[in-house]
């Protein structure tokens, strides 16, 4: 489990193409400073394991199903990325439940600055869009955002300093595509009220989980 706080901008060294996945090498010096084989650390928001560890950096594999659900199936050398490790028990949880499990992506639509913060709007996919609500959480390439306003089809957050300076979100530009993860525990909630809901509900069981 994750926090959506990221703690570091990596940089990816190497991308092997392996048909149907991907093995990706990724610099990190301070997710790594503690890692070892099998720990899980969040690139761009999605969940990767840790399979081999070497001078600050790290390899994982990338499966067909990430490739096709997130923005890794475009990575390559050179890309900064955001890490984050998994959440420690007793720490400070500064962001929300976050569990690196991409829902699908978004393209960034506009970016608006101001003196103090940004306002960027984002694109959403109709399967997710009853899932944000405003001032509800969402994860946008691993940074755990607060949603500012909601349209049919886009929602918006505002960019502090902070986030603009230490995330990959200060240099994504229009058109760009990004990572993003709803909230989970309204789709647990939706999944537990669907057989209560009847004809008021939004359709069967099947058409919303795709079963």
């Amino acid at each position: 489990m994750f926090t959506g706080i990221v703690e570091e901008r990596g940089e990816v060294i190497a991308v092997e193409d392996l048909a149907d996945a991907a093995r990706v090498t990724i610099a990190g010096p301070l997710v790594t400073s503690d890692a070892k084989q099998g720990d899980s650390i969040a690139v761009n928001g999605v969940c990767l394991t840790v399979v081999d560890l070497a001078d600050g950096s790290f390899t994982a594999d990338v499966m067909r199903e990430t490739l096709l659900r997130s923005s890794l199936d475009k990575v390559a050398k050179g890309d900064h990325v955001n890490l984050e490790r998994a959440a420690a028990v007793g720490q400070r949880f500064g962001g929300h439940i976050v569990q690196g499990h991409v829902d699908g992506t978004g393209e960034l639509i506009s970016r608006e600055p101001s003196e103090h913060w940004e306002l960027v709007k984002i694109s959403l996919p109709g399967t997710l869009a009853r899932y944000v609500v405003e001032k509800g959480s969402i994860t946008v390439d691993g940074v755990s955002l607060t949603v500012v306003e909601v349209g049919a089809d886009w929602f918006s957050v505002s960019l502090i300093p902070e986030t603009l300076r230490a995330t990959t979100l200060g240099v994504r530009k229009p058109g760009e595509k990004v990572n993003l993860e709803v909230d989970v525990i309204a789709k647990y909630v939706e999944r537990l009220a669907i057989p209560h809901l009847g004809s008021t509900g939004r359709g069967t069981e099947e058409e919303n989980t795709g079963e």
